[in-house]
């Protein structure tokens, strides 16, 4: 049988694959670019990829595949889980033909299709290697038989080079998203489970593989993500043989999916980053998302949401103030949050009714709408469409539409059911409905919501597990109300930062990173989100002096450095600001302007220091503009402690160095002891930067700086 061997490479990058007509394809380098290699090297690194045979194991050692096959001696989760009432549990992939389209310097596609022995199944894998490096595969089976077969998990596996001994990983909740865990890669298998039917604070988001104790600018790492926004299972195995592996797939309610004659299941993508450094492998992601024609433009319109500043209490005369103030500082888009439907005086009742109440709203939303306009800004509006209270006209009047167990409803959370998107009539209800609002008053931005996890989620008509349905549904909702209304942006919300990720981000132009605004409990979250996410996707606001969520105060000075780095906007209520701090809150609002084309396309460097402190840098790609931000979170075991050292300048340029400020900010730390160069610009190699650093400055808990750096 005649052996071909794919190379694939770019962006420093290379993924070698074997690919034999009688197996699907299987990776036998993943990693770091091999330059340019002959014949006689790929058949070397095939040759090399065939494991040598341990004691009890099978006589003749196969490679693992990207869709592993127990006939490989694969005792992980396997690439294809189903049967045919109880028969032909274990897939025996053959006859595969290879379609393969690559480029020596952007990567390319291979296709590989084959046909399970029993003549029943045809599987399709693909695997591409994008111009950014970034590697990513998914598989579909096909049912060809005459009878149903239950699906129950496709599964795909990428190979880890042996020196990959740490894993990194997150969890986190409701106004705590993604906090970092680390363990050592041992044998058997690191497994995340999420049957939330969303995916989650506490999502794993990346799955991360490295050489001990790896950083965000040092130690090889390998990382995996499942683009999918519903159950999914993200995994690391290494065997007893010393073989590792990352690898994820949909986690499937039992019965879920039947394939029924013809019908096929295509898997979500599973991407793969590589790089020197967590900051090198999400640069590769970022680099992917910013590449897309859809991706949203520099310039993102600064935003003022009306959550923190009034709740439910939707007054039209409140509310025009606060547009006013609004346009005053510089705010570009005003979004009305949740509270304008029918019955929604509270959060127990009125979800799934998206009429205007006109108790609340007698002239319709026209006038302030009409208001905002005037001021030359954008208007958006507060969705929640896979919700319902049970406490509204459509639970009472479509109990068929709610996904919850035919006998009874779903325990309760956060006062509300989840309405079944998959109903052909609730789907058609929703989109009709969100379609007119938003033609009629031509609404250019929905902050659209998701507050709850999918408990015990039964399509009512079939009595089948319905989160598959829901997830694809939803994708579909989304698709088909920007087809409707193409102007139209839409940010993802859930409960804050439940829902991010690479499914749902073809959809949204942004996410709101978390429900809490404290600026100390925002440097954490959008530090670990901006390893998936670039700023521009992620929203960050500044909120009230006083945190609503923790109660904890800061100033704004820290609030706007925090929130610079993001999608900047506003949540606070700008009526009980003084004149100062709307003075000030102007001056920053200017500057993130300023520095939009530069934080919303360079690239992000996590810059090291010690526990009390975070900062970052952006880099333009000329190397010849940076911004960065320090923040303390603590207080520091050392003081003034190691200095800063810069990452992505230029090392023969010499740079300015700044520290910037807005007119009327209060700063405190004036009166420390200082670096020189923390009270006047000085000039600096980019080889002393990122060598030798800044000197760290004396900075108390909850105080931050911005520095800008610019190319002499």
């Amino acid at each position: 049988m005649e052996q071909n061997v794919v190379h694939l490479t770019a962006a420093g990058v290379s993924v070698v694959v074997v690919a034999e007509p009688g197996m699907l394809p299987v990776i036998a380098h993943w990693g770091r670019a091999l330059g340019p290699l002959d014949e006689v090297s790929l058949a070397r690194i095939a040759a090399d990829l065939r494991p040598q045979r341990a004691t009890s194991e099978p006589d003749v050692p196969l490679p693992i595949g990207v869709l592993p096959e127990a006939k490989q001696g694969w005792m992980g989760f396997p690439g294809i889980s189903g049967h045919r009432h109880g028969r032909g549990s274990f897939a025996d992939v053959c006859d595969v033909a290879y379609e393969v389209d690559s480029d020596a310097e952007t990567g390319g596609h291979l296709v590989a299709r084959g046909v399970d022995v029993s003549g029943l199944l045809s599987v399709t894998v693909e695997l591409e290697l994008l111009p950014s490096g970034l590697l990513r595969t998914r598989a579909t089976v096909r049912n060809d038989g005459d009878d149903d077969y239950s699906l129950e998990a496709v599964d795909l596996a990428l190979p880890l080079a042996g020196r990959a001994t740490e894993l990194l990983d997150f969890s986190g909740r409701h106004n705590g998203e993604r906090r970092p865990q680390r363990h050592p890669l041992v044998d058997g298998t690191h497994l995340r489970e999420n049957r939330r039917g969303r995916t989650g604070p506490d999502a794993a988001t990346l799955l991360v593989a490295g050489v001990p104790g790896f950083d965000f600018d040092r130690g090889e790492v390998w990382a995996v993500h499942l683009a999918w926004s519903g159950n999914q299972r993200v995994w690391a195995e290494r065997t007893n043989g010393g073989r590792s592996f990352l690898g994820a797939g949909e986690l499937l309610h039992a019965g879920e999916i039947a394939l029924r004659p013809g019908a096929d299941y295509t898997s979500p993508w599973l991407y793969g980053a590589h790089g020197d450094g967590l900051d090198a492998a999400s640069a590769r992601i970022h680099t992917m998302l910013r590449a897309r024609p859809a991706h949203p433009p520099v310039g993102r319109p600064i935003t003022l949401n009306t959550w923190e500043a009034v709740y439910f209490d939707h007054t039209l005369a409140p509310l025009i103030d606060l547009a006013d103030l609004a346009q005053q500082v510089g705010v570009e888009r005003f979004v009305l949050d949740d509270g304008w439907f029918l019955g929604r005086r509270h959060d127990r009742a009125g979800l799934g009714d998206w009429l205007v109440d006109e108790d609340v709203w007698p002239d319709g939303l026209a006038p302030l709408v009409e208001h905002v306009r005037d001021l030359g800004m954008q208007f958006g509006i507060w969705f929640e469409p896979e919700m319902v209270n049970p406490d509204s006209e459509l639970a009472r009047a479509h109990p068929d539409w709610i996904l919850s167990p035919v006998h009874r409803d779903a325990p309760l959370a956060r006062q509300q059911l989840v309405l079944n998107v998959a109903h052909p009539d609730a789907f058609a209800s929703l989109r009709d409905r969100i379609v007119s609002l938003v033609t009629e008053h031509r609404i250019d931005y929905i902050k659209w919501d998701h507050n709850r996890d999918l408990l015990e989620p039964v399509d009512r008509r079939d009595g089948i597990a319905g989160v598959h349905r829901q997830t694809l549904a939803t994708y579909r909702l989304i698709d088909e109300i920007r087809a409707a209304c193409p102007w139209l942006e839409i940010e993802s919300c859930s409960a804050g930062g439940g829902r991010i990720d690479l499914g749902i981000v073809e959809r949204v132009d942004r996410f709101w990173t978390s429900d809490s605004n404290d600026p100390l409990e925002r440097q954490r979250i959008q530090r670990w989100t901006s390893l998936l996410m670039p700023p521009e996707l992620l929203g960050s606001h500044v909120g009230a002096a006083r945190a609503h969520v923790t109660g904890r105060h800061s100033s704004l000075t820290f609030r706007a450095v925090t929130a610079l780095v993001g999608s900047f906007g506003i949540e606070w209520d700008l009526r009980e600001a003084s004149e100062a701090e709307l003075s000030e809150l102007t001056g920053w609002i200017r500057e993130v302007k300023r520095l939009a084309p530069l934080i919303e396309r360079g690239t992000l460097h996590r810059l090291e220091t010690e526990h009390a402190h975070i900062a970052q840098s952006i880099v333009s790609a000329e190397a010849d503009h940076a911004v960065v931000t320090i923040a303390a979170i603590d207080s520091p075991p050392h003081i003034p402690g190691p200095a800063l050292r810069l990452a992505g300048l230029a090392p023969d340029r010499l740079y300015r160095v700044v520290r910037v400020g807005v007119e009327g900010a209060a700063d405190p730390t004036i009166t420390r002891s200082q670096p020189a160069w923390w009270g006047e610009e000085f000039r600096c190699l980019g080889s002393v930067l990122m060598g030798i650093g800044l000197p760290m400055p004396t900075l108390r808990p909850q105080e931050a700086a911005l520095v800008e750096v610019t190319a002499e």
